[in-house]
């Protein structure tokens, strides 16, 4: 499996690998507090800048590869997406660092963002594509759901999220054989 950073996109999305220049961009979309409260780590606010570096510094170093998603219709960026926890040994990865301002939630941002992001990682050789999420964010679990990953289960006090709480974590995979399927599926919702 070799996966490189590299510009991906559809009708409905594009997605650039993070760079610098996209820091504040990125900036007002993630003042948004809701969309921290279930993480591990926060990036709104003060706590932006520290966020932001750790994803850029994950780029740097090729542990992971994170990306801005943009609206193809206006060029406007909406949100960030990454692969991360890359093993290529095992040819494996996850997807994950996902979220978008207000104004992307509910509609094909995500949909098709997956469909790029899932897509690029199987056609680099991936057999395992991993995604997961807080026991408490029912929205994403829904979505992956929905998109057709199989829910495997549940981590028990798996991570200790800023809040001081701890998060079990819900994990997701699709798989190589599984693709042609969930792909369809993303396929026509987008279609």
């Amino acid at each position: 499996m070799i996966i490189t950073p590299q510009v991906r996109e559809n009708a409905i999305v594009r997605l650039e690998p993070l760079t610098d220049d996209h820091r504040e961009e990125l900036r007002p979309l993630a003042a948004e507090t809701e969309l921290w409260a279930l993480t591990s780590l926060r990036g709104d606010g003060e706590h932006f800048n520290a966020w932001f570096d750790l994803m850029l510094s994950g780029t740097k170093a090729g542990t992971q590869f994170s990306h801005v998603v943009r609206r193809q219709e206006d060029g406007v960026a909406v949100g960030h997406s990454a692969y991360l926890t890359l093993a290529p040994e095992h040819k494996r990865l996850e997807i994950g660092w996902t979220w978008y301002g207000a104004m992307a939630r509910g509609t094909k941002i995500n949909p098709a963002a997956k469909r790029l992001l899932l897509g690029g990682a199987f056609e680099a050789g991936a057999e395992r594509v991993e995604l997961k999420t807080h026991h408490l964010n029912t929205r994403s679990q829904a979505a992956m759901t929905k998109m057709g990953a199989t829910r495997e289960g549940t981590l028990r006090r798996h991570l200790l999220c800023w809040t001081g709480e701890w998060r079990d974590t819900v994990f997701f995979s699709v798989l190589k054989d599984e693709w042609p399927t969930v792909k369809a599926g993303l396929d026509a919702r987008l279609a």
